[in-house]
């Protein structure tokens, strides 16, 4: 479900490819919990790899909540929260080659250097300078914010703070896009979208006949569904608590449902019985521990895979019986 942030007309400034600071309106969190304020902000020019954006439409991803409430999560405030979006480069920084004033974008917040290991490996894409860091409040250059309000310096969200009129990100965590591309349908592929179908079919795997099981049904998880709908998954099960939700998801190929809080026994038991012993692939799309180890439990012993997609509190332990691996 995307928002728009009203902004100001598309015959923005483009051209002015190495102005000063800006300032625009961004919806600021001051502190953990607390209402976030919109406000009147200072937009640093891009520096060096760098490149300011003018965020034109933004989506609420369950992950921005989760880090606004900081539950077991480092606080680090005032910050501006958003990572999933759509936009136009307004200016480019030092360095940067590959992006110009105009392109039409979408930041991402797993960004790739294309040097280091990681980068340049087909097994991963966990770039060993860009990769997914909520701890980092600042920018890579030079330790510093782009953002501040009457010179108190505001902090960053995952690279990219899309709650904002104007936001400045690293060069590799900027993905150009077709213009022709309705931005304000394409910014979820930002993050839910891409995450879950990419969770599916680029990790999970399925062939073609094989059985599916999906915690969560919200945008990840749907996502993840169609995954497993475009691989030819014979059975796809979604799992929820919500019982609003399983109708929207028969339009993913969902193709039978299983609420937890409808069964007195653990739902991997009943996913397990329902399947004769065990689905193929599980995807979870919570950032729950306890749908995270019905995931790992509800698969098929010898061949069976569990992708855990969500993100869960640093406290949270993850517990299971040894003798599972050994199946």
């Amino acid at each position: 479900m995307a928002f728009v942030i009203k902004t100001m007309s598309l015959q923005m400034r483009l051209s002015e490819e190495k102005s000063e600071s800006v300032r625009w309106r961004a919806t600021v969190a001051w502190e953990a919990g607390k209402p976030l304020v919109i406000e009147e902000v200072e937009v640093a020019q891009p520096q060096e790899n760098e490149v300011r954006l003018k965020i034109l439409f933004t989506a609420l991803c369950h992950s921005d909540v989760y880090f606004w409430e900081a539950k077991g999560q480092k606080p680090l405030f005032p910050r501006i929260f958003g990572h999933e979006a759509g936009g136009i480069v307004e200016s480019v920084g030092e360095g940067v080659t590959e992006l110009k004033p105009g392109d039409h974008v979408l930041p991402i917040f797993t960004g790739e250097c294309k040097e280091c290991r990681h980068c340049k490996s087909a097994q991963s894409n966990l770039c060993e300078t860009l990769r997914f860091d909520n701890d980092r409040g600042h920018m890579l250059n030079d330790g510093k914010t782009r953002f501040s309000k009457n010179g108190q310096p505001i902090y960053h969200f995952l690279g990219t703070s899309t709650f904002s009129e104007y936001t400045v990100s690293h060069a590799g965590c900027v993905a150009k896009i077709n213009p022709e591309a309705p931005l304000d349908k394409v910014c979820v592929l930002s993050c839910g979208v891409s995450t879950g179908m990419g969770a599916t079919l680029n990790v999970a795997k399925p062939q073609k006949g094989q059985t599916v099981a999906v915690f969560g049904l919200g945008a990840v998880g749907l996502a993840a569904c169609e995954g497993a709908r475009m691989a030819g998954a014979s059975r796809i099960i979604g799992v929820d608590l919500n019982p609003g939700r399983f109708d929207r998801a028969k339009n993913f190929g969902v193709t039978e449902f299983v609420n937890p809080k409808d069964h007195d026994k653990p739902v991997q038991q009943v996913i397990t019985e329902m399947t004769d012993g065990g689905v193929d692939r599980a995807v979870e799309c919570t950032g729950s521990f306890q749908a995270m180890i019905s995931a790992f439990e509800c698969v098929h012993d010898g061949w069976g895979l569990a992708v855990l997609v969500g993100v869960p509190s640093k406290d949270d332990a993850f517990m299971t019986h040894p003798i599972i691996f050994f199946e």
